[in-house]
Formats: structure tokens, C-alpha cells, sequence
């Protein structure tokens, strides 16, 4: 008789029997009819059985591994939203986002007219001082030619990927020049930045944005912290808007960098109840000092333990709307093809005690569609439309209420912007026709420096008509039937940001898009506000 208790383990304890037993299925006896298939065996002895009586006796030519995926897929629909398979063909790219580099070149480039444009090289890759420019062309690899209507860009990044420290032979065309050029690269660690941008938006409130918890956040987010701190910050603006999380030991190390020495940051508690609690160290290097957290309803995971972590500690402020709501703590396990699984092996809690999980007992499906409700109930809009339940209600040390249940609610709202919203789902749209103008145009910004770009520059009537035209003529936009006029301001400003990006930085393109940003506009308020009461 099996325990009630542990029954629900049995789909698990199924997958990973399944998956070995591919591996060892060509030494099995095939011999075996039907009947006996499925006569006295165990459930794990059935499905390996019925996997290799397939690939053995069924009258097609079947994909076993294909059949091992949905099988695997589905145990872990059974279980929680968060406990993943992921396919061998995906674990590289997987593997590579949250390492935090990859081994190349390290360009950004278009595929324009046929033929691989640089936008820049990365900062701190390979190519990076090795003078390549933007608007350069790489014409070929080696032997490979990237040009032509056949190169795909994954086809190009396979060409210029390769071992670490070995040599590519490019051959350049420049444009502005009309000469073409060899020129050497070794390959070497191209870094995937988790920590976009940073600057200062006044004499003391420094800005970083985070897009995710890599393997390099919390080096890239010290890094940061350093040159705010020598440019005299002494305020600080954390920005996890849309930032999905990542691993749980960089977020304890980023909010270790705020709270004082032995103050909790969270507790995680298994399925045996075994409880383990995270607390701040000395190594803190913003303790003490004000900090301003931006949250919206993508912000999940690592994002919501720092936000609860100060916000529990009564440090900080946390602006902008509920975040998404995910207090589980993920394990990954190989499988031994080269896929994985990432199984939810804890929950995690906020110092109160509170658990922010969303529920998830009508199984996935729900449990987004759930998500995607906030967009209708009026939660984005307004804070009163929040549903909270009194029996998730915590109280901090100072006395403030706090919800588990659902994500972390801001100490300070602010709703969403329709036109920023639809704006941000342009933002490629408006990258690609700033890359497009530039090859046109690039001399026209020759006179521009960062700083008097940012200050003199300005996006005329005729870039924002040219803008128009250029999205009437992508099928996928023109549907939308967007009121251009009506969003100018809001386009000329994401159009000067992203010539920002191309001709200097990411840093730049954050600064100028904070000039709109309702949130980054929030805090200076209250920013405001506060020197006015002193």
C-alpha cells in the first residue's frame, strides 16, 4: 500500500526512471509480447517497457526522444508552474544566459540588405578597442562568406562562435571609407550584461538596472555600485522592473549589500520542514543609506527576495505595482543526455514569514491566466483594485502591514502607462529604424559627444515622419493602427535613446528614456519631497 503522504512523488521518481532507462534500453530483451509487457510489472517498469517497445516493434520510424520530452513534460505539469524540463537542444543557450558570457567576437550586428552590419562591439569582449566601428560590414570567417541572401543570423553566429583563444580572420568593408580590410580576432569571453546600465540621474541619486540574477549580477552589480559611489552617490534606485529572477544566492549577496550585519534576508523550508535562514553580513557597502527599489508585475523570484527582504526590514522603498509572485527555490539536475530538469526542491519566505507564491493548485494553465487578469481586474491602474486577504497579513518591526500571498505590494504605487506600455513593444521596431537612419545618416551625429547628445540633441519632424513611414511598412505594426501623433513625444524620446545606444551605450539609452519614466519621475518626487521637509 503506498502512503497517501508521498503518492504525489511518484510522477517524479517515474521521469527519472525513464530517462535512465533510455540509456540502458539496448540491452533490454525485446522478446517480450504485449501481454507480459504489461502484466506484474511496476509503473516505472510499464513505461520503460512500453519507450523501447515502440522504438523496437512500431510499424513507423518513431523519435523515442521526442516521445521522452512530452513524457517528462508532462510529469512536471503535474507538479508546480516552476519545475522545468529543458530540452538538450535548449541547455547551451540556457547554460550561456545565466553564466553570464559565451565565446565569440563579441559584435552586436543587423543582418541589413544581406550582409552583417556591426550596431558596436560588445564593451569588454574580444573586438571591443580592436577597431572595428558601427556600420562596418564583416564580409567573411575565415573561408566563410556572410554575405548573401542564404546567411541566416543564427548561421553567423555559429561561424563567428568558436574555442576560446582561437583566431578568426575577418574580412571588413567600410562604408564611410570604401575600402576593404583584414583584420584579427581572438575569440575570448563575450559578457552577457545582467547589470545594463547605471548612472546618475542628480548629484546624489545614482541608478542600476538589473534584467536578471546571473552567475556575474552581483560582480557586475558591485562594479556599478564603485562608480556611482566615485561619482558621490549617496542615494540609490535598484530598477528589477521585468526582471524574471535567477539564482537565489546572488540575490542574498545583492540585498546583503543594504542590510545591516545579522538582519534576515529570508528562510527557505523543504518538504521535510527543515528550515535555513539567510542573514546580512559586514560586507555590506550601502548599509544605512537610502534605497528605492522599482518592481512591476514581471518582477519575480530573486527580485521579489530583495524587495522583501528590505521592505520586511522597514529599509528602503519599494515603488511601483505587484510583482509577479514566485516563492519557490529551483534545483537544476542533469539527466545525462545533455537535457535538464529544474525541480522546485523548497519555498522560500520573506523575514516576516510570509510567503509571496501565487497559487497554483488548478495546475499552470490557470495559474497564468491568473497573472493575466491583473490587466483587467484594475490592479494596474489603481492600488485599491489589489486583493489581499487578511490571513496573509504580516506586520514589520516598526509596525507596517505587509500581504504574502501574491507578490510584493509597493509602499508606493504607481500605475501603469498605457503609452509607455505600447511604446516599450515598439522598442525593436524603434532600434531597427535608428540602425537603419544611422547607415543612412552616420555623419550627421559626427559633431555630438555623449554629453551634448544627450543635452542639445533633439528628434525633429522629419525622423519622426520618416519613423511612421518605416512602421507602415512592417505588416505586424500597421495592424495595430497605432495613433502615432498621439504618442509623438513618446517616440521622438525612444527614438533619441536608441541612437544613444547605438552611437555610445546602453547607459545613455537608460538616462534619456528616464526623462518619460513614470516610475524613475516617481521617486524623484518623493525625492523632492523629502528635501522639502527637512
Amino acid at each position: 500500500m503506498i502512503n497517501k503522504k508521498y503518492r504525489f512523488l511518484w510522477p517524479l521518481v517515474i521521469g527519472v526512471i525513464l530517462a535512465l532507462g533510455i540509456l540502458i534500453g539496448g540491452k533490454l530483451d525485446f522478446s517480450d509480447n504485449p501481454e507480459r509487457l504489461f502484466s506484474a510489472n511496476s509503473n516505472k517498469d510499464k513505461l520503460n517497457r512500453l519507450i523501447d517497445y515502440i522504438d523496437h516493434e512500431y510499424v513507423d520510424e518513431v523519435n523515442t526522444d521526442s516521445i521522452v520530452d512530452v513524457t517528462v513534460n508532462n510529469i512536471l505539469e503535474k507538479l508546480d508552474p516552476h519545475s522545468v524540463y529543458i530540452p538538450k537542444e535548449n541547455m547551451a543557450e540556457v547554460t550561456e544566459n545565466m553564466k553570464g558570457d559565451f565565446v565569440g567576437i563579441g559584435v552586436s550586428f543587423y543582418m541589413y540588405r544581406d550582409t552583417i552590419t556591426v550596431v558596436r562591439a560588445v564593451e569588454d569582449g574580444p573586438s571591443y578597442g580592436k577597431g572595428i566601428l558601427p556600420g562596418d560590414r564583416i564580409l567573411m570567417a575565415g573561408e566563410d562568406t556572410l554575405y548573401g541572401p542564404e546567411v541566416t543570423n543564427t548561421s553567423v553566429v555559429e561561424r563567428l562562435k568558436g574555442l576560446e583563444g582561437s583566431r578568426v580572420h575577418l574580412l571588413m568593408y567600410r562604408k564611410s571609407t570604401d575600402e576593404t580590410f583584414p583584420l584579427v580576432i581572438q575569440r575570448g569571453r563575450v559578457p552577457i550584461k545582467s547589470v545594463d546600465a547605471h548612472y546618475m540621474l542628480n548629484d546624489e541619486l545614482g541608478y542600476i538596472r538589473a534584467n536578471r540574477f546571473a552567475e556575474t549580477t552581483f560582480e557586475e552589480f558591485k562594479d556599478a555600485l564603485d562608480d556611482l559611489l566615485d561619482e558621490g552617490a549617496s542615494k540609490l534606485v535598484l530598477d528589477l522592473r521585468d526582471n524574471p529572477g535567477g539564482y537565489l544566492g546572488i540575490a542574498e549577496e545583492m540585498a546583503d549589500e543594504f542590510l545591516p550585519d545579522d538582519k534576515l534576508i529570508l528562510f527557505t523550508k523543504n518538504k521535510k520542514g527543515k528550515i535555513d535562514n539567510t542573514y546580512a553580513t559586514s560586507k555590506g557597502d550601502f548599509e544605512d543609506r537610502q534605497v528605492y527599489v522599482l518592481i512591476n508585475e514581471r518582477s519575480a523570484s530573486a527580485s521579489e527576495i530583495i524587495a522583501g527582504a528590505l521592505q520586511d526590514n522597514d529599509l528602503g522603498t519599494i515603488v511601483g505595482r505587484r510583482s509577479f509572485g514566485k516563492g519557490l527555490v529551483q534545483r537544476e539536475m542533469q539527466l545525462g543526455d545533455g537535457s535538464a530538469v529544474r525541480l522546485t526542491i523548497s519555498r522560500y519566505y520573506t523575514p516576516t514569514g510570509r510567503s509571496i507564491q501565487r497559487d497554483y493548485k488548478n495546475g499552470s494553465r490557470d495559474y497564468y491566466k491568473e497573472f493575466t487578469q491583473r490587466f483587467h481586474n484594475g490592479e494596474l491602474t489603481s492600488v485599491d483594485s489589489i486583493k489581499v486577504a487578511d490571513s496573509l497579513k504580516f506586520t514589520t518591526p516598526k509596525g507596517k502591514v505587509v500581504y504574502g500571498g501574491g507578490g510584493i505590494i509597493p509602499d508606493v504605487f504607481v500605475p501603469i502607462d498605457s503609452k509607455e506600455e505600447t511604446i516599450k513593444a515598439l522598442e525593436n521596431l524603434v532600434s531597427r529604424f535608428a540602425f537603419e537612419h544611422l547607415e543612412d545618416d552616420r555623419l550627421r551625429y559626427s559633431d555630438y559627444d555623449k554629453n551634448s547628445f544627450v543635452t542639445d540633441f533633439k528628434v525633429d519632424d522629419i525622423l519622426f515622419e520618416n519613423f511612421i513611414s518605416f512602421a507602415q511598412r512592417t505588416p505586424r505594426v500597421r495592424e495595430l493602427n497605432l495613433q502615432y501623433y498621439d504618442l509623438e513625444t513618446q517616440i521622438k524620446l525612444y527614438i533619441k535613446a536608441a541612437l544613444a545606444e547605438q552611437l555610445y551605450d546602453p547607459h545613455t539609452m537608460a538616462k534619456i528614456q528616464s526623462g518619460q519614466d513614470a516610475m524613475i519621475q516617481k521617486v524623484l518626487e518623493l525625492e523632492a519631497d523629502w528635501e522639502g521637509k527637512q
